[in-house]
């Protein structure tokens, strides 16, 4: 009986530590293979959904210990649009992230991206293998990839910037990237691509994106249960702030990122604001971001 309580007090240990330093991804994982026809489809996209699974949230991809509940929410959409070979397919990512705001069951999404630019090698049931410093296959090199920038967002939505350290290691991946055909990577590939959404982010000119991130969420959305109008001033400011990019670069593709994830949030969040706050802000964020005028209008109805 002894011997019995020591593995019972040993397993609960191992419960209590893998609790204590749980992974730092929560990941949901859809793979659409409607597009593509074969016998064996369902079985080898099946593993392959398995496996990026795995990858995803039993890496550890930090050095901070994460509580089961602090881990990040976020999806992960892959379409196969065309079989290239035997093992090589054409495909899109579609990648969203959401952060919880304080005192609400509400999480705000902070990251939503379609990236086309996705071509991968599958081969059944062969180990994703991974290292930020070498290229070893674009599947593995793309879901690291979105992790870091997921982890890097969210980071920099806690403190000013906080996710340095993982857009640095984003930026890592692209370098190593450099050398192989797969599309994406380069800044010559396009001006909306993996390459440009994190060397622009790094770059100072874009440092009020990521300052914006901090103030919106943290000193905005958080304040929001207890104080809603001065929460929702602040994020007024918070975007008010953004004008200095666009002043220094015109509908980037680092600020259409950021609208795609906020625009209908922010209607939302102003719909109840006084009619002085609407007018402010309509104004900014038509001169902005153009594209989504017909969205802010409902702000005022």
């Amino acid at each position: 009986m002894k011997k019995f309580k020591h593995i019972f007090a040993a397993l609960i240990a191992c419960f209590v530590i893998q609790t204590a330093h749980a992974q730092e991804l929560d990941a949901q994982v859809e793979i659409n293979t409607s597009q593509i026809q074969g016998t064996d489809v369902t079985r080898i996209f099946g593993n392959m959904k398995r496996q990026v699974i795995e990858f995803l949230n039993n890496r550890r991809w930090t050095n901070d210990n994460f509580a089961q509940n602090e881990r990040v929410v976020c999806s992960f959409l892959i379409t196969v649009s065309q079989k290239l070979g035997s093992d090589q397919y054409q495909a899109s990512i579609s990648v969203q992230s959401r952060r919880p705001v304080f005192k609400s069951g509400y999480n705000s999404t902070v990251f939503n991206y379609d990236d086309k630019d996705f071509t991968f090698v599958y081969v059944e049931n062969q180990p994703f293998d991974f290292t930020v410093q070498n290229f070893t296959s674009n599947i593995t090199s793309v879901l690291a990839y979105y992790a870091y920038v997921i982890l890097a967002i969210d980071y920099d939505s806690f403190s000013p910037l906080g996710g340095s350290d993982h857009w640095k290691t984003a930026q890592l991946i692209v370098n190593a990237a450099q050398s192989t055909s797969e599309t994406g990577w380069r800044s010559g590939d396009g001006t909306r691509n993996r390459y440009w959404l994190v060397d622009n982010i790094l770059n100072p000119l874009f440092q009020p994106i990521r300052q914006t991130m901090y103030d919106y969420h943290r000193k905005g959305l958080d304040q929001m249960y207890d104080r809603v109008d001065d929460g929702r001033a602040t994020i007024l400011t918070a975007i008010n702030a953004l004008k200095e990019v666009h002043q220094n670069r015109p509908a980037s593709f680092n600020m259409q990122v950021f609208f795609v994830a906020k625009k209908q949030e922010i209607v939302d969040i102003f719909k109840e604001a006084t009619n002085e706050e609407k007018t402010k802000l309509i104004e900014t964020l038509n001169l902005i971001d153009p594209a989504n005028q017909n969205t802010y209008s409902k702000i005022q109805q």
